[in-house]
């Protein structure tokens, strides 16, 4: 029973990590997609 309970704490923790990272990534992506549209926009 408490390799099961830390088994499902860990898993827990690695969501949380893998949301925040997600987020964060997020982000970034948003900052490179809006650079991309200014070029594009730019030289029509």
């Amino acid at each position: 029973m408490e390799i099961l309970l830390i088994l499902k704490i860990l898993i827990i923790i690695a969501g949380i990590i893998a949301i925040y990272a997600i987020a964060r990534n997020l982000d970034i992506i948003k900052i490179i997609l809006i650079y991309w549209k200014d070029l594009i926009l730019r030289r029509k």
